[in-house]
């Protein structure tokens, strides 16, 4: 963890080839918001752009699922019914993943904490300097989750760009739609957020620490919005 006596001006960014990369300094990132709001890709995009790493604890399921390893066995079955995956299954596996070399100059958590006792968890392992909560209506999140399709390839699309295909243009393998883009699944993944991850935006505002982003209609435009909130810490 970092002294509490670290200097604000080791908190200066630099410019290079275009992108931007930290002089010296943490950035340690928290991104809330729904299921579907667009957490996975904003991360993607500051990853690539401040040169830190992107740490998805979905990314980390979905992995253990497809080689179906005892902890990924474990986690669909909570998963698949819209359930959280239990804290002692997840604050472990995060606590690792936070002391590899590649976190030394921050790194952004998507998909972590989810609960208070969680953020309670983090708190003793971790300093966060800001949380972006990506904000986006149920009813656009609903949609955009229940169109959703995607190709063993990795390749993922939506239902509106498709005009009726059902194969990859990549791969030309069949789409399919996962278990947790159902749209019993997605109502309780919605509910689910309500009642225990969506009352983290209080814990970290009492923090001082939250910053709400409205979510756009495309990535990119989303992303202006989060990297104007960054360049400015």
């Amino acid at each position: 963890m970092r002294e509490a006596a670290q200097s604000d001006a080791s908190r200066n960014l630099a410019f290079k080839d275009g992108e931007k990369s930290f002089s010296g300094e943490f950035m340690n990132i928290i991104l809330l918001g729904a299921p579907g709001a667009g957490k996975g890709s904003q991360a993607a995009k500051i990853s690539e752009y401040y040169k830190i790493p992107h740490i998805s604890t979905g990314d980390i399921f979905r992995k253990n699922i497809k080689e179906q390893t005892a902890l990924g066995k474990l986690a669909k079955t909570f998963i698949d019914a819209g359930n959280l995956v239990p804290d002692d299954v997840v604050i472990d596996l995060v606590k690792d993943r936070l002391s590899n070399d590649d976190c030394k100059n921050g790194y952004i958590l998507d998909g972590f904490p989810r609960t208070i006792p969680q953020a309670i968890a983090l708190d003793k392992v971790a300093d966060i300097d800001v949380v972006l909560n990506i904000d986006v209506p149920f009813d656009v999140i609903e949609d955009r989750l229940t169109g959703r399709r995607v190709c063993i390839c990795g390749a993922t699309y939506h239902v509106s760009q498709l005009n009726g295909r059902d194969t990859c243009e990549k791969c030309g393998q069949k789409l399919f739609i996962r278990d947790d883009d159902k749209i019993e699944t997605v109502k309780a993944r919605l509910k689910v957020y309500e009642e225990q991850t969506a009352p983290l935006v209080e814990y970290y505002q009492g923090l001082g620490l939250v910053k709400t982003i409205k979510g756009r209609d495309t990535v990119d435009e989303t992303f202006e919005e989060v990297r104007k909130v960054l360049d400015t810490l």
